[in-house]
């Protein structure tokens, strides 16, 4: 599979850092609309917490990600879920065990996956004729802030940084040619700033969210928590509010589009 080398994953850590993601998913699920009897494929499941959303409107779900231990806990929860690459699906086998589906999903994955004319292209497979692809993702701008704070704390330690950070965040002019390119229509793509509470605060999201890239960077594990507190101290200035609670700078990327008849 051609995983991004800095999506590494824990359950445990997204469980107890990360459960904003899905319950934040809420506005994409609702643009899904998911009617009893339809197949729907949800892409970059993780742990199955929106999947089990889906589930509950009657529809049959397939959950896809990449993460073997992401997809373990995903069928935990009762979720259909297997270990795959959106960028590398296999189409064959996809439509001889499942046939065509009449939606897909993704919430907060497509920006990990580094070639995007594959995914657009491998989801219009799946689709039916009339098919819709709904969803969200880290958009242009995204966590600007606090990937420059990392990117700054790994130049002044020493560690190599990427010329470009290893996600695609995407404007929606750029999505939406892509996804035209592929065959789509009515496609509508919409940039939203949304600055997201972090209970936990900022360093636990960095180890959360970039553990894979402190890895790829070569900090050794008993320095990751210093690196993630030093970031930390790097955004109070910015992301810190009066009462001492934190806030990433996110920026979604909300779309719809569907596979002409």
């Amino acid at each position: 599979m051609t995983l991004n080398p800095s999506s590494r994953w824990s359950p445990a850590d997204y469980a107890s850092n990360a459960a904003f993601v899905p319950k934040l998913g809420a506005a994409a699920l609702a643009l899904l609309a998911p009617q009893p009897g339809e197949l729907i494929v949800d892409l970059g499941c993780g742990d199955g917490a929106l999947t089990l959303q889906i589930m509950a409107s009657g529809a049959r779900v397939i959950g896809l990600d990449a993460s073997t231990e992401m997809v373990e806990a995903a069928r935990a929860r009762g979720v259909d879920a297997f270990v795959a690459d959106a960028q590398a699906l296999d189409l064959d086998n996809q439509a001889a065990r499942f046939g065509q589906f009449d939606a897909a999903f993704s919430n907060a994955a497509l920006h990990w996956m580094l070639d995007p004319d594959a995914v657009a292209s491998g989801v219009f497979a799946l689709l039916k004729p009339g098919g819709r692809f709904v969803g969200e993702m880290g958009g242009e701008g995204n966590l600007a802030a606090l990937r420059g704070a990392l990117r700054a704390e790994l130049v002044a330690r020493g560690y190599p940084v990427p010329a470009d950070d290893p996600q695609w965040y995407a404007s929606a002019e750029e999505f939406t040619r892509l996804y035209a390119c592929a065959g789509f229509t009515r496609i509508e793509a919409q940039l939203i700033p949304r600055p997201t509470p972090l209970p936990a605060g900022i360093a636990q999201w960095v180890l959360t969210f970039r553990a894979g890239m402190l890895e790829v960077a070569g900090v050794p594990e008993p320095e990751r928590r210093a690196v993630a507190a030093a970031v930390e101290q790097r955004l109070q200035p910015f992301l810190q509010q009066p009462d001492g609670s934190w806030s990433a700078d996110y920026v979604r990327l909300r779309f719809t589009m569907r596979k002409p008849d």
